[in-house]
């Protein structure tokens, strides 16, 4: 136990290192979310008039680049892990007397830690913009669920990786985000869906982290929204987190 402990703190820290000696590799991931957040908010701003907002569009689309930060954390977990498959390092780090499972959970440890980055940055530069502060709560769950979200993303990169093993699979990473947070109410409230995207949104898991996450920032926090957004989180991480196992189990045969 006291080793996987061991091998997951140093594969987090090493991740974590990897920013302040590459600091111009996690500069475009950080400034993303913040940079949409602006971009649509200035464009999209008098949508909110349209109703069933219940808040300036600044506030209802914040949640979005919070998760949106999570994706890009959760996709360049595989596209570094390519990288270290395609210089032969991670084949090194599988003569580490430790089980396959534990190497696994100190990547995406990692990208839950990172996720933190992008959004801390959005958030700053939100509540210098206006936008309202939650409580202590609703800041708390947001937190885990986008850190949630990451561990998500990361499996899914974590299982491309390891299956086409380069860094040219990165747009196959890429793209479970934004397909997952593009198919939720994250530009507008489900009424003003159109019936097809309403389908879509309903049947999507990540649709019930959006809600969890933007609660806190649009009315109170609720039991009704917490508790789906936590289960859908769990499944996911279940689901991608044993195709991620697999890959690992059968990387090198």
């Amino acid at each position: 136990m006291s080793r996987s402990v061991t091998v997951i703190g140093a594969l987090v820290r090493r991740a974590l290192n990897e920013i302040s000696r590459v600091p111009g590799a996690a500069i475009p991931g950080v400034l993303a979310p913040t940079i949409f957040m602006l971009g649509l908010s200035s464009v999209f701003g008098k949508a909110s008039g349209l109703g069933g907002y219940h808040a300036d569009f600044r506030t209802f689309i914040v949640p979005v680049g919070l998760l949106q930060g999570a994706g890009f954390t959760g996709a360049a977990t595989g596209v570094n892990l390519a990288r270290d498959i395609e210089g032969g390092w991670f084949d090194r780090l599988l003569l580490c007397p430790a089980p396959r499972a534990t190497l696994l959970a100190g990547v995406v440890a990692s990208a839950a830690l990172r996720a933190l980055m992008p959004g801390t940055f959005l958030l700053v530069v939100a509540f210098a913009l206006g936008v309202p502060v939650p409580t202590v709560t609703g800041l708390l769950i947001a937190a885990l669920l986008v850190m949630g979200l990451a561990c998500v993303m990361a499996c899914f990169s974590i299982t491309i990786a390891l299956r086409f093993r380069t860094q040219q699979a990165a747009p196959l990473m890429q793209i479970a985000s934004f397909i997952g947070v593009l198919f939720t109410t994250s530009y507008a409230p489900k009424p003003l869906l159109t019936d097809w995207l309403r389908t879509a949104s309903d049947i999507n898991p990540v649709t019930h982290v959006l809600e969890g996450v933007r609660q806190g920032f649009i009315g109170g926090v609720e039991w009704q929204h917490t508790w789906p957004a936590f289960v859908a989180l769990a499944g996911m991480i279940a689901v991608l987190g044993t195709l991620a196992a697999r890959g690992l189990r059968r990387y090198g045969y």
